[in-house]
Parts: C-alpha cells; sequence; structure tokens
C-alpha cells in the first residue's frame, strides 16, 4: 500500500487493513459509522472544555476515532487496537519514529521553554528532548510540514521529529505547561522570599514576607502536582528541600523516580498550601507533623497523608496515595497461594483470637488488613480499628485515632473499647508491652483481634511477643496464626521474554541442579521501559498448630520455631517468591532484592 499523504479515516482505515490490523469487515464497519463516531466524540470533548484553553482538541483525529471501536486485533488473544497502535502504524507507514510519551522522562524546561503554550496547543506539538544543536519535538500529524519549518525559522534550531498520539501531546501540553505557569507566576510573586529553613542560609533573615500559602497560582502548581501524581499512580509524593533548588520525586511500583525541579522560593508557599489543605499549624515549622486530604479524582475518592519533617534546608513533605482500588483487594487477587489463602480464610472466620501480620514499612500490610476488614464486614458484625493514623477512613468500620498529643495511646484506647461492644478489633502496630497485654486481653474475652508487627518473617513475631513482656501461656493462647508478606514487581507483559538461569544465579537460590527457565523484562512504552508493571503479594502463613503452641516457651529458639513450622507446612517467603519467578510472574532480582 502507497504511503498515505494526509490523515483521513479513509486512508487510516485502509492502512491499519492492509497490515492486518483490522479485517476488511471491521474497516468496511469503521468507515460505515466513523462519522458519527467522530461527532459524539466531538461533542463529549468539548463538553465543559474551552476552545480557547484547548484548541488542538477542536479536531477529533482519526486514530482517536478508530480507537473508540474498541476493535479486537485479528489474530490475537483479545488484544484490542489502542490509539497509540494507530499511531504506531501511521508512523510506520511515513517513515517516521514512533515515540510513545513518558512523562517522568521529560524536562519541565525542555517541554516549555522551546515552544510558545499557544503555538503548542494550537499545531498539537511538544518538545521532548534537545541536544546542543536540535530539539526533538513530537508531533501529532505527520504532514503538517509548515509548523517544523515555522519552528525551525524561529528557533534557528535543527528540529526533529517523532510522531506520538494526539492524547499523550494533550496530556503533557496541559500538565506540563498548567505546572510551569503556575510555578512562574508564583516565582515572580515570591521575589527575594527568604528561605526560613535552610540552616546554610539563616543569616540572610531580613524583612522580607514569603507569599503565602493561599496565593493563587501556588494552588493551581499544587492542583496539578496532585493531579500529575494520579495520573501516573504514584504511591508516595516527596517535595524535597534542597541548597540551591526543590525536588520534586514519585514513587512507583516502590521505585523513587524524579519528576520535577522548582525554585527554592516556590517551596515555602507550595508546602504552606499542602498545609492548610491537610489542616496542620502553619506557622510550625520546627516540629515534625501529620495530616490527611481528602480529595476526588476520575470519580472516586483518594485520600491523602501528609508528613511533615524539618530537614537541613527546609521542611520535607512526603504525601502517601490511598488508592481504593489499591488498599480494598478481594483476598484472592492479592498474591497468596492456594494453601495459604485457605489457611488464611480460617483463620480470619474465628471467632476470637489474634492475628498477627509482619513485614517491613511498605510491604503491603495495610492493603492487607483493609482488605481483611472489607471480607468480614457486614450488618452482623462490629468493627472497632485503632489506628496511627487512621489511614483511610472507611464507612464500614468504627475507626479511632491515637492522639499521643493529649495521652490517647494504643494502650489507653484498647483498654477502654470493649465497652463499645466490638467484635472485631484492628490494632494499627503492637509497639509496647500495654498495647500487647490489651490485644492479649481483647482476644481473651471473646474478640478477634488483627495487628501488625515489625519482624522480618512469621516465627519471629512470636519471639518478639515474647521480648515485649508477653506471657508465652497467653500467646499460645491467643495467636491464631502469623502472616509475613512482601510485595514484588510483576513483569511486564507486553515486553516479556524468558532466559535461563546461570548456574551462580541456581547455587544463590540453593536449587537443584536442573535447567530453571526463568523470564524479565526487556523494557517497553508500557512499563516505561523498567521491564515491571504492577505489584503483587508474596505471603508466608504460620499456623499456630497444637506442636507450635506447645514450643512457645520462655526459652525458645527461633531456629527451633522455624524448623518445626517447616514441618507443619510452612513455605518461607523465598520459596513463595521462587515460585513466582518460575511461574513467569516476577524476576530473579526481586527475588533477590525483596527476600535477601
Amino acid at each position: 500500500m502507497p504511503e498515505p499523504k494526509m490523515l483521513t479515516l479513509d486512508n487510516v482505515a485502509k492502512l491499519l487493513q492492509h497490515r492486518g490490523l483490522i479485517s476488511h469487515e471491521q474497516m468496511k464497519d469503521v468507515l460505515g459509522r466513523g462519522k458519527a463516531q467522530e461527532t459524539r466524540l466531538f461533542s463529549h470533548q468539548q463538553a465543559g472544555v474551552s476552545r480557547r484553553a484547548h484548541p488542538g482538541g477542536e479536531v477529533v483525529s482519526p486514530a482517536e476515532v478508530i480507537a473508540s471501536f474498541n476493535l479486537e486485533i485479528p489474530g490475537t488473544s483479545g488484544k484490542i487496537l489502542s490509539e497509540d497502535a494507530v499511531t504506531e502504524a501511521i508512523a510506520a507507514a511515513t517513515g517516521m519514529t514512533y515515540l510513545k510519551i513518558d512523562p517522568l522522562k521529560l524536562n519541565l524546561d525542555v517541554v516549555t521553554t522551546h515552544i510558545p503554550r499557544p503555538f503548542a496547543l494550537r499545531n498539537l506539538i511538544v518538545a521532548v528532548a534537545e541536544d546542543l544543536n536540535a530539539i526533538t519535538v513530537a508531533v501529532a500529524d505527520p504532514f503538517n510540514d509548515g509548523i517544523i519549518d515555522e519552528l525551525a525559522s524561529a528557533r534557528r534550531l535543527e528540529i526533529r521529529r517523532v510522531l506520538s498520539s494526539k492524547s499523550d501531546i494533550l496530556k503533557i501540553l496541559r500538565e506540563f505547561y498548567g505546572f510551569r505557569a503556575s510555578v512562574m507566576a508564583a516565582e515572580a510573586e515570591a521575589t527575594n522570599a527568604v528561605d526560613l529553613g535552610n540552616l546554610e542560609q539563616f543569616f540572610k533573615l531580613k524583612g522580607h514576607q514569603e507569599i503565602e500559602g493561599n496565593d493563587k497560582h501556588v494552588i493551581a502548581a499544587v492542583d496539578f502536582l496532585l493531579q500529575y501524581a494520579f495520573d501516573q499512580h504514584a504511591s508516595d509524593i516527596h517535595i524535597e528541600p534542597k541548597r540551591e533548588k526543590s525536588l520534586i520525586r514519585f514513587r512507583l511500583d516502590g521505585v523513587m523516580h524524579n519528576i520535577h525541579v522548582i525554585p527554592k522560593p516556590l517551596h515555602a508557599p507550595i508546602v504552606s498550601r499542602i498545609k492548610m489543605l491537610s489542616r496542620m499549624d502553619l506557622a510550625e515549622k520546627r516540629r515534625p507533623q501529620d495530616g490527611r486530604i481528602k480529595t476526588n479524582t476520575n470519580g472516586k475518592d483518594v485520600e491523602l497523608r501528609v508528613s511533615t519533617v524539618p530537614v537541613a534546608f527546609g521542611e520535607k513533605v512526603v504525601i502517601r496515595v490511598f488508592d481504593p482500588d489499591i488498599l480494598l483487594q478481594d483476598l484472592d487477587s492479592m498474591g497468596f497461594y492456594p494453601r495459604e489463602l485457605t489457611l488464611y480464610n480460617s483463620f480470619i472466620r474465628r471467632p476470637n483470637g489474634i492475628i498477627l501480620v509482619t513485614g517491613p514499612t511498605g510491604s503491603g500490610k495495610t492493603t492487607t488488613l483493609y482488605s481483611t476488614l472489607r471480607t468480614l464486614s457486614s450488618p452482623e458484625v462490629n468493627i472497632v480499628t485503632v489506628e496511627d493514623p487512621i489511614e483511610m477512613v472507611m464507612e464500614e468500620f468504627n475507626q479511632i485515632g491515637v492522639q499521643q498529643a493529649i495521652g490517647v495511646g494504643f494502650d489507653s484506647i484498647l483498654r477502654n473499647i470493649l465497652r463499645q461492644d466490638p467484635d472485631i478489633i484492628m490494632v494499627g502496630e503492637i509497639r509496647d508491652r500495654e498495647t500487647a497485654e490489651n490485644a492479649v486481653q481483647a482476644a481473651l474475652t471473646g474478640h478477634l483481634v488483627l495487628s501488625t508487627l515489625h519482624t522480618n518473617d512469621s516465627a519471629s513475631a512470636i519471639v518478639r511477643m515474647l521480648d515485649l513482656g508477653v506471657p508465652s501461656f497467653l500467646i499460645s493462647a491467643t495467636v491464631i496464626g502469623i502472616i509475613a508478606q512482601r510485595l514484588v514487581r510483576k513483569i511486564c507483559p507486553h515486553c516479556k521474554k524468558s532466559r535461563e538461569l546461570t548456574r551462580d544465579e541456581r547455587n544463590y537460590l540453593q536449587l537443584p541442579k536442573k535447567i530453571y527457565e526463568v523470564w524479565e523484562g526487556e523494557g517497553c512504552k508500557e512499563c516505561r521501559n523498567t521491564g515491571y508493571k504492577g505489584r503483587t503479594g508474596l505471603f508466608e502463613v504460620l499456623d499456630m498448630s497444637e506442636r507450635i503452641k506447645a514450643m512457645v516457651t520462655g526459652s525458645v529458639e527461633l531456629a527451633e520455631l522455624v524448623a518445626a513450622s517447616r514441618e507443619e507446612g510452612l513455605i518461607s517467603l523465598r520459596e513463595v517468591a521462587i515460585h513466582k519467578m518460575l511461574e513467569g510472574i516476577t524476576t530473579y532480582e526481586e527475588v533477590v532484592s525483596m527476600t535477601g
């Protein structure tokens, strides 16, 4: 098929049919209903959006129209033809390089300084890279040569073109130019503002004022930042003051990524805005503070837990994002193997006793507890939680927040909580002897208690309870089971490839001498070239059988507990991780990283 000379629905549909991405019947359907679909998409896109704000959105692209039909690509097992796939086919036909834009790999200055915002929006063009003599721009239309000539003449630089989808380009233009405009406007109003938190610049304190946290440009910058984090599915947002600048980083699938660098004078106003939203004390900059924000994105509520702490160059802010789709899951979709899931379900159906969930920070303990409570929630039971702080507000539970400043701690709440007639009690964390003893007393009086401990494996939780001063006979009488867990990254299904374990790798994992096929991700546009997409849980479940209970004494050795639990059928975290590696769910590197 000859190269198309312009982007029309007819040309693109025929191109896709020629390349085997749609069948002849699908092409006829697209051409027959295409105009009506284009009109519907145009009306939907324009609803509530001014043309002045998004002039590039006035035309619906053929790729958008075709992608909206959700066509299955012939010869694939249900793979849907996306706007990206259509754009990639157009790029191949026109001899251009296709680029799936990854916002995390773009430089804010490169995007926003080379091309004026009105020009970029009008022509759907965005700068994605630069070197000494050229800039690389992503365009949505491969045939609009006039804008490239105009840009090259104005910038006096060589312009290199790549092709990207209209949706990707508009998203970058909206997020990057919006954030940049807000930051620049706020910076203009913050000239000579003093950095009160920078210990190295303390001598500069003179009669200047920081801009207020309610300044409209700062408000807009924070809004753009939060929305950007939601779009990228970040679990944490870090705003870190440095000597000459402030750094914004996101944690994605457990890994930190640099996102933006903002001028140092704007750090304090942005922190003040976030503290205002989370109802913290704006004047208090010397002590750590905790707060929370509840907001809405894409039609669902999202809880943000905010923490500030003074560091050398100012206040550092960390915002943890609690997405209900991640925090509340079905137990059978979290990564349990059948034996572990059956055991855990038997634990949580007991009328009384203690269930302990152990693991380091970021191992998914909160997700396990909240998902368990939602599974147990019903009109017939009264669930009470004691948390520090409340992670996510849920109407189904009666949640109590610890307030140490006024003497309301885990131990004091637990002493009084039995008067609230609970059936199930969730204690955020057992940290001291008093909390442990009160949890044991609650279990002895007929309540099911769920809590967390910070230990490396399940057997260590028993030793930790003994260290806290809980008598061994009470541990035997109350603890039902213990779950140790970790999170590992899953291999991206779009770039998955197989390889064999090397002899050194096999020996390190202490595997028998045979050929082991494992998988890894090569890196692609779907996973930002990381080779990973999403995470799953590793669960080690220890059943407090009669044999284990009999071994719990004040002089019990951890090695003896581990050996006995293995004989009882326990599968260790390392073994669970190896199973997931051999099944092609995760990689050798993740197994070693998460299980040592």
